[in-house]
């Protein structure tokens, strides 16, 4: 067999139906192996775009998302999308075209250096050097790519490999890699230690992550939140981790999170963190983050546990295990009646909240408005920015893998086609980009791959005409000096819309929002709504810079 078709066999029977990418020269023969080959290709219009669409379909589904690129700029043109899913966790291989061996190093066309390139933003990565290497490296790179804490690795495959004539190889079902060994069950000793910690807290609060979604933890952690009536805050890429409708839920925490989720965990003396990183954007300024609070840090990563913040008890393994050590093992609860006594009425006073009353199109009632039409059961993508932090705030999420963002990167002009891969993945949902102008611009070429593959993606433009978010700060914290934050020349999104071939809508009136989503969402088909928001709406509330959590800044009036 040829190296391509060894690669497409290998992809096969790793269990992969869908690959996103664009051809290119040294990758030929490998789309050409992929002709009639039964695996659907889905061809994106920006590598970019295919790395993206690689991670929604990962994050929606839980498999391990491929994208395919050439060589040189093909290649990096992934860079963004890679160092995106390595931040959030997210399993996916990318594989690369290259020169051929022998003209590797010598500056050829289209030659770049992608194995050094993305060395930092990969989990691991290839060069293949061998043509019977490539089924082993093949299964080697799905394995890491989705065990321990997942992410993308990358291979990198010379032209020459492609078309070499090798022979099928057998290969052993069990990997043994020398020096990857993840930890999967936690340390007795440290679970007996935590448990002790949470009998005798009283004011104890449960942090979770992205890590509880990956683990496939969100039932333990729904079993351990009611047998302690322990409060449970989110991160961003925790969404979903823990039902937001529950009454223990206090939602988000952080730069843009609730008051009371940011108050309970500044008053806590117990923060049970599971799958966390302590991001700057959770825990503000560091040294008056959670000072009175012990800390049980539970994370697959043992890099992450003590990187950030101190903690008392250290527990490495899997979320799902170690969670189910803990309930099993918890035989007195702690007494939280008086501490979410407390959490109410910082809830009543204290609500996530925008004037509801003015006949003025905003952004906040817009999400609030899909959250009421599709009963809270769509899966939302977001782009990065204003917009991110509305859909965060404003839409409720009770599942996990329902809630897709760029967290840990911050990329716009990712939700577009995350959402397209989410679709791919989940063909039955329905599937909605909460998206700002700016970041629907970076990657609005992918509406020819949605229409193209039929592919019923809505797009919700909350479209202020600014960098949203930069012209926050700037008005905030820069004197209101615009430099460079006035989007002037946007298109008109629903003419660009419907000249790809989807159905596009443009809303300026309140009373316009609830008609427009509706027939967006019964129409079958990619559908693009314009919203044209109030154009310098902040979102509220929030936590400058360098701030502790306790300074937030509830409502902003222009001085």
């Amino acid at each position: 067999m040829l190296g391509s078709q060894i690669l497409i066999e290998s992809l096969k029977a790793q269990g992969v139906e869908i690959v996103f990418g664009i051809p290119g020269g040294v990758v030929l023969p490998i789309f050409d192996a992929l002709y009639g080959s039964g695996l659907k290709v889905v061809l994106t219009r920006h590598e970019q775009g295919a790395a993206h669409a690689a991670d929604g379909y990962a994050r929606v589904t839980g498999k391990v998302g491929v994208c395919i690129s050439t060589s040189g700029p093909g290649a990096t043109n992934l860079v963004t999308g890679l160092a995106n899913a390595h931040m959030d966790s997210v399993p996916m291989v990318a594989i690369c075209g290259q020169v051929n061996t022998f003209l590797i190093g010598r500056d050829s066309f289209q030659e770049a250096d992608i194995t050094g390139i993305t060395m930092p933003i990969t989990k691991h990565n290839y060069l293949v050097k061998s043509p019977g290497d490539l089924p082993r490296i093949i299964k080697e790179a799905f394995y890491i790519a989705s065990t321990g804490r997942p992410g993308p690795v990358l291979i990198d495959i010379p032209a020459d490999i492609s078309t070499a004539e090798i022979k099928k190889k057998r290969l052993e079902d069990e990997i043994d890699l020398k020096g990857y060994k993840p930890t999967i069950i936690g340390h007795k000793k440290q679970i007996s230690s935590a448990v002790n910690e949470i009998e005798k807290a009283k004011r104890p609060l449960l942090y979770v992550g992205g890590g509880v979604i990956i683990a496939g933890a969100h039932g333990e952690l729904f079993e351990l939140a009611e047998k302690l009536n322990c409060p449970v805050a989110h991160t961003l890429m925790g969404k979903g981790a823990f039902p937001e409708t529950h009454p223990l839920s206090l939602g988000m925490l952080g730069m843009h999170g609730t008051w009371t989720a940011n108050t309970a965990i500044s008053n806590a003396d117990l923060i049970i963190a599971v799958g966390v990183r302590f991001d700057d954007r959770v825990t503000g300024n560091l040294d008056k983050f959670a000072v009175n609070s012990k800390i049980i840090h539970i994370d697959i990563d043992p890099a992450e546990i003590g990187k950030i913040v101190p903690v008392t008890i250290p527990i490495v393994g899997d979320s799902r295990n170690v969670l189910r050590s803990i309930i099993d093992s918890i035989a007195s609860p702690p007494k939280t009646a008086e501490w979410l006594k407390s959490i109410e009425q910082w809830r009543a006073e204290h609500p996530l909240d925008y004037d509801r009353e003015t006949s003025k199109l905003l952004p906040q009632y817009i999400v609030e408005k899909i959250y009421e039409l599709t009963r809270g059961e769509a899966i939302i993508t977001t782009e990065v920015g204003q917009n991110q932090m509305w859909a965060s705030q404003y839409y409720k999420i009770d599942r996990p893998r329902r809630f897709l963002s760029s967290g840990g990167l911050g990329t716009m002009g990712y939700g577009f086609p995350a959402a397209i891969g989410a679709q791919l993945g989940a063909p039955d949902e329905l599937v909605i980009d909460i998206a700002g102008d700016g970041s629907f611009m970076m990657n609005i070429q992918e509406l020819a791959t949605a229409v193209c593959n039929k592919l019923p993606v809505k797009v919700a433009v909350l479209n202020n005409g600014y960098l949203g978010m930069v012209r926050q700060w700037q008005k905030m914290f820069y004197g209101g000096r615009y430099s460079c934050s006035c989007l002037n020349g946007n298109p008109e999104f629903a003419a660009v819309a419907e000249a790809f071939g989807a159905v596009g809508i443009t809303v300026r009136e309140k009373s316009e929002v609830e008609p427009s989503v509706k027939e967006a969402i019964s129409n079958g088909r990619t559908t693009v709504i314009d919203f044209k928001v109030e154009s310098e709406e902040n979102v509220m509330p929030m936590v400058p810079k360098g701030a502790a959590l306790g300074d937030m800044i509830e409502f902003y009036e222009e001085k």
